[in-house]
């Protein structure tokens, strides 16, 4: 696996991602999407919104606005804890996420831990500045929010906030949702979106961010109202690290979700099912499920109003990270709500014929730039015999479905040809027409941005109406009548046949 440092320099080469602003400097924590970049990122959430809003009965979605009245982050609690500690070195200043200061230094988990605590790791293991070998000063709390003013004249009134979360816009719309939408508990509402925290060390590329998109759910329920899915993923294996593995310094287990939920390992159903669901979507979309791992929340990880919490996390190079949270929230933030606005959030339940305030008893949140590192990195492979990377997506990921090649560029019956085709199909498939170089240059060119199939046009088209398709992964070619291609290629793309299914 390359360094993240390479996935890096890589994403720039090709055009996936570049450095914000870099004429300038650049901005840490903030990178543009390139032309390759943005068409991935919209696949993912695209398959993301099929599969898990558009897909199903008991989903809706919103899109809530980026800025929103301060009220809402006082209500939440973000004004007030939301939090990360850090400390600056006394001598050069530098200044350091503390928990994962920490976790560099030791090789511990240190996620969740308070300032008391931190400095008493620093002090027992002389904790230095990584900088200049500095000491460090008392760890203290950093708020990670962004502030704005609203209106020409600043006010205690005119104060706002740049959203840290999506959720919250979920939980304030929650009313106004439920009134349109006739759903019926048990029910989720999706939403897909940018979030902004000033993050201390933004680190490790697209993984952690100060400006990120996430996609997330918030699934209502009943107070311990039963799963209804949960049957549908009983066998579904995942690679499970609860707390109590954690703690007593066991390696994680290959379990069923029946086998996790016998075993009281998964606590309800519900988190269960989700984490099957999330875990199915990476799968499905080409992910490794070995590098594929559901983590337990130990107790001081948990928030006070959660009694389980769940992260499915990805073998990066730089450890085990977390990729998706999936989190009981409770009826925490409903309450609050009602507490601060004075608005009832309480709805009418069809089975027990009573109102009620839903529990959130699953909260699957992932951001879209760690689930694009994740495919990234599942796909990203060095092929020996041709000598140059190839990038493995999956068809309904890659950012350029079909190439249009020419097999020589010098002649003109081709070359007339080759673009007939190209215009007569770009409008169903994303494609490129790619006339430059030798035929080998461009199969490897296309291999490295992830194109699945390549479309050749030789001249036995001009006699037999045929055209050569390439697949990436294993350079096969097979020949297709051209009144055939179009339905070839929509199979191959969406999976219902396979390559080496073709006749």
């Amino acid at each position: 696996m390359v360094s993240i440092d390479e996935m890096f320099t890589f994403c720039k080469r090709k055009g996936f991602v570049f450095p914000n602003s870099e004429i300038y400097g650049g901005l840490a924590g903030f990178f543009d999407y390139g032309p390759l970049g943005v068409e991935l990122n919209n696949n993912i959430k695209q398959s993301w919104w099929k599969s898990f809003v558009q897909d199903r009965d008991d989903v809706v979605g919103i899109d809530g606005c980026i800025i929103t009245n301060q009220k809402v982050w006082e209500a939440s609690g973000h004004v007030e804890g939301f939090e990360d500690v850090l400390v600056e070195c006394k001598k050069c200043h530098e200044r350091f996420r503390a928990d994962l200061l920490v976790e560099d230094v030791l090789g511990i988990q240190a996620d969740g831990l308070k300032a008391p605590a931190i400095d008493k790791l620093i002090a027992d293991n002389d904790i230095r500045c990584t900088k200049c070998k500095g000491g460090l000063d008392k760890a203290s709390r950093f708020n990670l929010m962004f502030q704005t003013q609203v209106g020409p004249k600043p006010t205690n009134e005119s104060v706002a906030y740049l959203r840290p979360e999506t959720a919250q816009l979920i939980f304030t719309d929650f009313k106004a949702v439920t009134d349109v939408s006739r759903l019926k508990l048990p029910f989720g509402v999706a939403q897909v979106g940018k979030a902004f925290r000033n993050e201390i060390s933004p680190r490790n590329f697209l993984f952690r961010c100060r400006e990120f998109e996430q996609m997330e759910i918030e699934y209502f329920i009943r107070p311990k109202q039963a799963c209804p899915f949960v049957k549908s993923v009983e066998m579904y294996k995942v690679l499970v690290y609860s707390a109590d593995m954690q703690e007593n310094k066991k390696e994680p287990e290959q379990m069923s979700m029946k086998d996790a939920l016998a075993r009281k390992i998964i606590k309800n159903d519900w988190h269960a099912y989700w984490l099957a669901a999330c875990h199915k979507w990476f799968v499905d979309l080409g992910v490794n499920p070995e590098n594929l791992r559901a983590r337990q929340h130990k107790k001081d990880e948990l928030a006070h109003y959660s009694t389980d919490c769940w992260d499915l996390e990805y073998n990066f190079p730089f450890g085990w990270k977390e990729i998706e949270g999936i989190a009981d929230r409770s009826d925490f933030d409903l309450q609050q709500h009602a507490k601060h606005s004075k608005k009832d959030m309480s709805v009418f339940d069809e089975e027990t014929k009573q109102k009620v305030v839903p529990h959130v008893v699953a909260e699957p949140s992932l951001g879209v730039g760690r689930s694009f590192l994740v495919f990234m990195y599942d796909a990203y492979t060095y092929d020996k015999d041709r000598e140059n990377i190839v990038l493995k997506l999956n068809p309904r990921l890659a950012p350029v479905n079909v190439a249009v090649l020419p097999l020589l560029s010098n002649k003109p019956e081709l070359l007339k040809k080759s673009q007939e085709l190209y215009d007569s199909i770009k409008c169903c498939f994303k494609c490129v027409y790619d006339k430059s170089g030798s035929i080998g240059k461009r199969y490897a060119r296309n291999d490295e941005i992830g194109t699945p199939y390549c479309v050749t046009i030789d001249f036995d088209f001009l006699e037999n109406d045929d055209v050569t398709i390439r697949d990436r992964d294993t350079t096969d070619q097979k020949r297709v009548k051209i009144d055939d291609l179009r339905n070839v290629l929509f199979q191959l793309l969406t999976g219902i046949v396979k390559f080496k299914d073709l006749k």
